[in-house]
């Protein structure tokens, strides 16, 4: 009976915490760090919600850079790569 963990999930997968967490701060508004998430969506809605709000909305983008660089790469991996979380 073979007694070794299973490989992690995220093994060949590479972190983009630093680059998401970075667009966040700088251009949260326009959703670029979801882009590179590959979340179109979530992207889209919130440059949407920015130009509805006249840029006040740009604020959940940069919450959003800094909740991500707070994160570990493993963390960050399994909650927003894999897990595919689209709201903080």
């Amino acid at each position: 009976m073979d007694t070794t963990p299973p490989p992690p999930l995220h093994s060949n997968v590479t972190s983009q915490r630093v680059l998401c967490g970075v667009m966040g701060l700088l251009l949260g508004g326009f959703g670029i760090h979801r882009f590179i998430l590959g979340d179109a969506l979530g992207g889209i809605l919130r440059l949407v919600i920015s130009v509805v709000t006249c840029g006040v909305g740009s604020i959940i983008g940069f919450i959003e850079g800094i909740i991500y660089l707070t994160k570990s790469d493993e963390e960050f991996i399994r909650i927003y790569q894999i897990g595919k979380k689209g709201w903080f």
